[in-house]
């Protein structure tokens, strides 16, 4: 365990006041989860993603998503080899450990959609033949908000596969006042050495599959979904991905708390984080509630198990 306080103590140095998106983050990688990070440009978004996979000795490419991004220019090509009279695969950019996806609701739907078979699979399928991709295997996308010009809002099967969305948020006046005096945040990044390795992290994965969930926390996280299909006010209530995800989710938190079993609070803490992004309002006529507002009424509404 010594590793993981060491690596969100990098993390807090680097991105500072914000622990608890920070161990949001974590507690998604450790989930064997896809992260995405939501909010308006600048307030270190793409440093987050840096960070990670610095922190977690983990190789890996960023992808810069734009309107002319073609899913071969992520995934790879067959290039013809005239020498060898053969087509020769050459890897794209999703053949690394992490995955920075920037500012990926800037590219077409056609171009977001080559990353479902990745994310969920974990491999990639080129002209009759799968490749499968590194272990462990993350994409961290980052996004801006969606009424912003020049982005395509991300369809609902790309959103469930991203465990968690977070958001940063602009800085406090301190930690503000913190970035215009230090030096700017890559520059600590190029000299942050690795908390853990690759290795390291897929035993703590290990480890967070082994967390134990008791019945009644299983009975408590059906109810929340179950809650969230039932309500006339949400477009369409969480898939079981979803409810695979949040418990997966809870074992993490649970972890980095040093719990062997995961209690009531793991799944309130990353119920925002899992739900928020995959619940859509449906208005009735009236002003709806925000994604947010539902999801305190659907924790309010489900009796916590004792």
């Amino acid at each position: 365990m010594s590793a993981l306080p060491a690596a969100l103590k990098q993390l807090d140095q680097i991105i500072l006041g914000k622990p608890r998106a920070l161990r949001l983050a974590l507690a998604c990688l450790l989930a064997r989860g896809h992260l995405l990070i939501e909010d308006v440009p600048g307030v270190g978004k793409t440093t987050l993603a840096h960070a990670l996979a610095q922190v977690l000795g983990l190789a890996w490419q960023r992808v810069q998503f734009t309107s002319d991004l073609l899913p071969a220019d992520i995934l790879g090509v067959s290039v013809f080899d005239r020498a060898a009279q053969k087509f020769e695969f050459r890897k794209g950019p999703v053949f690394t450990q992490l995955l920075l996806a920037d500012e990926v609701n800037r590219a077409s739907p056609r171009t977001q959609s080559a990353l479902l078979e990745a994310m969920e699979e974990r491999q990639v399928s080129i002209d009759g033949h799968t490749h499968p991709l590194p272990e462990p295997f993350f994409v961290v996308a980052t996004q801006n908000p969606h009424e912003q010009l020049g982005t395509y809002q991300l369809p609902e099967s790309q959103l469930d596969r991203f465990l968690m969305r977070i958001e940063l948020g602009y800085p406090d006046p301190r930690h503000e006042r913190t970035l215009l005096a230090q030096a700017d945040r890559r520059e600590l990044l190029a000299h942050a050495a690795p908390s853990m390795n690759a290795a390291e992290l897929l035993a703590l994965q290990k480890q967070v599959a082994a967390v134990h969930v008791a019945e009644p926390l299983l009975d408590y996280v059906q109810k929340l979904v179950a809650a969230t299909r039932a309500r006339t006010d949400i477009q369409l209530g969480l898939s079981p991905r979803a409810a695979q995800g949040l418990v997966r989710a809870a074992r993490a938190w649970a972890l980095l708390e040093g719990r062997a079993a995961v209690l009531p609070d793991d799944v309130q803490a990353v119920w925002p984080a899992v739900a928020g992004h995959r619940l859509e309002p449906r208005s009735n006529g009236v002003k709806p509630l925000s994604a947010g507002e539902m999801l305190r009424a659907i924790l309010e509404a489900v009796p916590v198990p004792r």
